[in-house]
């Protein structure tokens, strides 16, 4: 028998499983973004959040997420995240919000039933794309300051550099 057919048969297997493999890769990617949100605002301003009601995971959730905008008194997107004393995801709820729902942000302690959950707020078009799963993630992240009457004290913020100098962060360390 010639060479030929066999290594014909290889490079098909080898082709399949990869094609297998892709078929259920449970990552999202931002390509899937730019499929999934097409990038048009109905309104100045106007951005997407992923949303979802107790999805089981986080692809769940992102993909199945309606193509919808935000309200206009919404300027926040939110993540719920549930999680049991492994660290495997129980439940993933995901909205556009109002300041308000932004003020506490972080990690609760175990409940009675194993539970943890962690809460994170992000500025910017479909910025919830991955799950808070620790203190270090349950953040508020914003990219414009906030009104000084607005500032939560409770919640802590990550502004991106080009708002605070790093200068002012070396000084007030």
């Amino acid at each position: 028998m010639e060479p030929w057919p066999i290594v014909a048969w290889v490079l098909m297997l080898t082709f399949i499983a990869d094609w297998l493999k892709t078929a259920e890769s449970r990552d999202f990617t931002e390509k899937d973004i730019i499929f999934l949100h097409p990038s048009t605002t109905p309104y100045p301003g106007g951005f997407k959040c992923f949303t979802c009601e107790n999805a089981s995971d986080n692809y769940q959730c992102n993909r199945w997420a309606p193509d919808l905008y935000c309200p206009r008194e919404s300027r926040y997107c939110f993540t719920h995240h549930k999680m049991n004393w492994d660290g495997e995801t129980v439940s993933v709820t995901k909205s556009c919000v109002a300041l308000e729902d932004c003020l506490s942000t972080g990690c609760s302690n175990y409940d009675h039933e194993g539970n943890r959950v962690c809460t994170a707020c992000c500025e910017g078009n479909i910025c919830n794309m991955p799950l808070p799963q620790n203190e270090t993630d349950a953040i508020f992240a914003t990219t414009s300051p906030l009104n000084g009457s607005h500032r939560p004290s409770s919640s802590r913020m990550l502004f991106s550099s080009f708002f605070i100098p790093a200068f002012l962060i070396l000084y007030h360390a």
